[in-house]
């Protein structure tokens, strides 16, 4: 599809802000765009658009090929193709078709983003051999950086007769030079995004899921750093961040620092330099106001690989995380005193509470989210880990926090309980089942990032995904057994 008319139309505006006097001088592809046409499609006469790109290298120089056709010493571009649905994506096409440089090796400037730097205008003559009368062009011209590394260049030798880098006040077009030498731009990488990795210095970090039914924003459905791209009125990078913090979660945090520059690759396909800013932060998700994305939820080191996530974001938390090294989740250090006053030997196992809750035959199970660290896509009863707090008064606050559901202790009554461990070397675990006898409302999901739904199952109808200690305690139950054990070797 090709770029939209009003597409056409912000870009020429967001132009003539910046150059008003030129106003005259396209006045014909304003009228163009006035009238509805195609200004973009080859076909459209007595003039439309083109797109080229002022490439620049590490010395500040710009990349210029000898067009085999005009004879010609111009930047790269060319005309507009029917699937490029910005003017941006034909210039990067025609980049890489005309001198091999991938979108990825190619930067867009803080300066302009993705407006041209300059719109040249032109007479083209008639080609009768191609049945081309005589036209204008008008030749958006974007500028790009070019990545350490890039690639050498693969010319197009059916269009391009050889490639040079001239000094910017060699350019051969005059306004394109006078544009160039008066923005200063040089050959330096300046990051234009900034992300946050907020940590709570104890292995934990804040992320936030992206929406998943949103293909044009960044990282749709993956979990991602908080942050986003510069505006105009952001002096620095830190104030970038800092906005960003507000706006998508309502967080205000102090004490933010400078990490390291990532890269990454951009929605358009270019590389975009981000400085990662890194800070420390304890407080509750929930409570946060989340204005973009699904959920905001605290994730550990080793949940990273289940979780969907680009693949350079779970490595900057990987390093992250292995320079500032915490015990995993629920494993604090082994050592003489890890157990106060037990003997030696003693090992420390991990408690986990959960409801059997039964109505009508049926028991109640819930859906893991599918990005969840733990059995995710897998229905499992509603349950949670113990803190410094008693059995029963851990499960009715996991109850009221997960399902919205009220118990009373004096209710509960243990039915179950599985001794466990998953492999060799991990922490055991022991799972107490209570049966509710009485308890209000109605489950409801609060959580998604958990759970995205619950129903009732007859207990002898399961689903076929259940997590597999919580289908051998509910047919324990059922047979009227009290104790499981899961994992032992003997």
């Amino acid at each position: 599809m090709p770029p939209s008319v009003d597409h056409v139309r912000n870009l020429v505006a967001e132009y003539l802000n910046r150059h008003p006097a030129e106003r005259s001088a396209l006045f014909g592809l304003l009228s163009a765009l006035d009238t509805g046409d195609d200004s973009t499609s080859r076909a459209t006469l007595p003039g439309h658009i083109t797109c080229s790109a002022c490439v620049i290298d590490a010395d500040g120089r710009l990349l210029h090929i000898a067009h085999r056709a005009s004879k010609l010493l111009l930047t790269p571009g060319g005309h507009v193709d029917g699937d490029d649905d910005t003017l941006l994506a034909a210039v990067l096409r025609e980049v890489q078709e005309e001198t091999g440089i991938p979108p990825s090796c190619l930067v867009l400037t803080p300066e302009f983003g993705r407006a041209p730097i300059d719109i040249d205008h032109h007479y083209i003559e008639a080609r009768p051999s191609k049945g081309e009368p005589a036209h204008r062009h008008y030749d958006f011209r974007f500028v790009f950086r070019l990545t350490p590394g890039a690639p050498e260049l693969a010319l197009q030798d059916e269009e391009v007769a050889g490639a040079v880098w001239l000094a910017q006040d060699e350019v051969r077009s005059p306004t394109l030079r006078a544009k160039l030498i008066a923005a200063g731009l040089d050959g330096t990488i300046t990051p234009v995004n900034a992300s946050a990795v907020i940590h709570n210095g104890h292995g934990g970090y804040l992320l936030h899921l992206r929406d998943a039914n949103k293909p044009e924003i960044w990282a749709p459905g993956c979990w991602d750093l908080l942050g986003g791209g510069r505006e105009p009125h952001d002096a620095t990078l830190l104030d970038t961040v800092t906005r960003e913090l507000r706006e998508e979660a309502g967080l205000v945090l102090a004490g933010l620092e400078s990490y390291r520059v990532d890269s990454v690759i951009g929605t358009d396909g270019t590389c975009v330099p981000v400085e990662v800013f890194s800070g420390e932060w304890h407080g509750d998700p929930s409570e946060l106001t989340l204005t973009e994305g699904v959920m905001l939820s605290w994730v550990r080191p080793e949940q990273l690989p289940y979780l969907t996530m680009l693949p350079a974001t779970r490595a900057l938390l990987e390093i992250h995380a292995a320079q500032h090294p915490t015990p995993a989740a629920g494993q604090p250090a082994r050592s003489a005193t890890a157990v106060v006053g037990a003997p030696a030997g003693t090992e420390l196992h991990i408690v986990g509470v959960h409801l059997y809750l039964e109505r009508d035959g049926k028991v109640l199970l819930g859906l893991r989210h599918p990005d969840s660290a733990y059995a995710g896509d897998t229905w499992h009863v509603l349950a949670g880990h113990c803190e410094y707090e008693a059995a029963t008064d851990c499960l009715v606050r996991e109850a009221r926090e997960e399902a919205g559901l009220v118990l009373d202790p004096a209710e509960l009554a243990l039915v179950h309980t599985v001794h466990m461990i998953d492999k060799p070397g991990d922490r055991p675990r022991i799972g107490l089942f209570f049966r509710a006898r009485y308890w209000e409302g109605t489950p409801e999901v609060r959580e998604r990032d958990k759970c995205v739904a619950w129903e009732w199952f007859g207990v002898k109808d399961l689903p076929a995904r259940v997590v597999p200690y919580t289908r051998a305690a509910i047919e324990g139950i059922q047979a009227g057994r009290t104790y499981t054990e899961l994992g032992w070797l003997r």
